[in-house]
């Protein structure tokens, strides 16, 4: 332990609608912050639009692993 807290990243992606303002939100009360501003795409296809927001998080007295699953940090 380098006395560092572990930095972690995620990037939260979905269909724009209330389902994605809820993941962003559940982050959010989970101590996740903003990184940037969101994201949207239209997929022309689907005729459908998506949005993305990274949000990121200091976590004490862990160390990174790449096994480790972000969400439940």
């Amino acid at each position: 332990d380098k006395g560092y807290p572990m930095k972690l990243y995620r990037f939260l992606t979905g269909p724009d609608d209330s389902s994605f303002c809820h993941r962003v939100t559940d982050a959010l009360n989970k101590g996740w912050e903003l990184h940037g501003s969101p994201s949207l795409t239209f997929d022309p296809n689907l005729g459908k639009t998506y949005c993305g927001q990274a949000v990121v998080k200091e976590v004490e007295g862990k160390e990174y692993d790449p096994s480790m699953k972000l969400g439940e940090q």
